[in-house]
């Protein structure tokens, strides 16, 4: 029996996919990235060569319709996460999507309908509990090593910007990190 290895094709070649995501993806056994898409085609080309990568497309069907590629990594900004996910999901194609799921409650709704009704996974990256660091303080928390937690406060560093403050561009740009991802850090500690 052979494995099967998951064939990557990214959308989206920002600074996620150079420097954080990117990389892993390469490393991991049983994964390889085969394709790179950016809307600005020399971006995608420039990528694709600079690590090696065969493919580059400056077209998101092209590269979901590539069938080379058996999963799809969603790096863009959070207001097309929805359109990609479904897009990948009703190719057959499991989509990993960078947080924020998607903009707004309906469409984080309908992305898990899409993903019921075609029986495609969708998952997004909310990876940091599991890093060891985090796994250490649950494991502290569990065992009472620091008392029993009964409120958590979090402060933000960075002070908001007039962006912030746009309930047209909710959820609020792209922070170093953002609320939805500190809440899914701290709820397996409040369990």
């Amino acid at each position: 029996m052979s494995e099967k290895i998951i064939k990557w094709g990214f959308i989206g070649c920002g600074e996620v996919t150079k420097k954080k995501s990117g990389p892993a993806f390469q490393k991991v056994e049983g994964s390889e990235v085969v394709a790179v898409m950016s809307r600005d085609g020399s971006k995608a080309k420039a990528y694709a060569e600079e690590r090696s990568i065969r493919k580059w497309y400056d077209d998101a069907q092209e590269l979901i319709d590539d069938p080379e590629v058996n999963a799809i990594y969603i790096a863009t900004p959070p207001s097309s996460h929805a359109t990609y996910a479904i897009m990948s999901m009703k190719a057959g194609k499991p989509a990993y999507i960078e947080k924020p799921m998607a903009v707004t409650y309906e469409e984080c709704t309908r992305i898990n309908r899409i993903s019921r009704e075609t029986g495609v996974p969708c998952f997004v990256a909310y990876y940091r509990r599991y890093l060891p660091y985090f796994i250490k303080v649950k494991q502290l928390v569990e065992e009472g090593a620091i008392g029993n937690v009964i409120n958590i406060q979090i402060r933000f560093a960075q002070p908001p910007r007039d962006l912030d403050y746009n309930r047209d561009n909710l959820p609020g740009g792209c922070r170093q990190t953002s609320p939805e991802v500190v809440i899914s850090m701290i709820s397996p500690l409040t369990r």
